[in-house]
């Protein structure tokens, strides 16, 4: 039996729209009140329907959870203007410290530094500040140093679901990375 779902579709479009985090198909279920086969179809609707060369958004999976997002190429153009008053621009300097860290986390500062050929404390600072890193454990090494990784706030300004969705490093570069650990 086919189903259309109209209704229940735009009421998880609804949802999605009005809450700013992204939600797990168990969540848009509780919030709709919805089972959750019905999320799933609503969902491939939502999808289908996004996909039209006409609509500026998307349906994006972002830390787990399902959030209405701009399309990529339009985003771009959007950013400058749109983008978190906090995001604030990232030096070259912050996102290289960034790049590091989210390709090589779990990631020490000596580590960090030792790739970069300068100190990463004013970095590593600002990132926990702005939230995009936070400590993640202890080096079983002497001094035990702490380590550092990406946070959930990483992946929601990257549009990210998992670190695993990175792009891939160039070879060039993922041998830099390697010869300095």
């Amino acid at each position: 039996m086919e189903m259309d779902l109209n209704k229940e579709t735009a009421i998880v479009e609804a949802v999605l729209f009005l809450d700013s985090e992204p939600l797990n198909e168990e969540a848009i279920s509780k919030i709709a009140e919805l089972s959750i086969d019905v999320v799933e179809v609503a969902i491939e609707n939502l999808k289908e329907k996004y996909s039209a060369e006409n609509s500026g958004v998307e349906l994006s999976k972002i830390t787990g959870g399902w959030v209405i997002t701009p399309k990529k190429y339009i985003w771009n153009s959007l950013r400058e203007r749109y983008g978190k008053k906090n995001e604030g621009k990232l030096s070259k300097s912050a996102m290289e410290t960034l790049s590091i860290i989210a390709y090589l986390q779990p990631i020490t500062r000596s580590e960090i530094e030792a790739i970069r050929g300068v100190s990463a404390d004013n970095m590593i600072r600002l990132l926990i500040e702005k939230n995009l890193i936070k400590e993640v454990g202890k080096k079983d090494a002497p001094g035990k140093p702490t380590q550092f990784g990406t946070t959930k706030d990483f992946l929601k300004l990257f549009q990210l679901n998992s670190i695993s969705d990175l792009p891939k490093l160039e070879e060039k570069e993922s041998e830099r990375f390697e010869l300095a650990r």
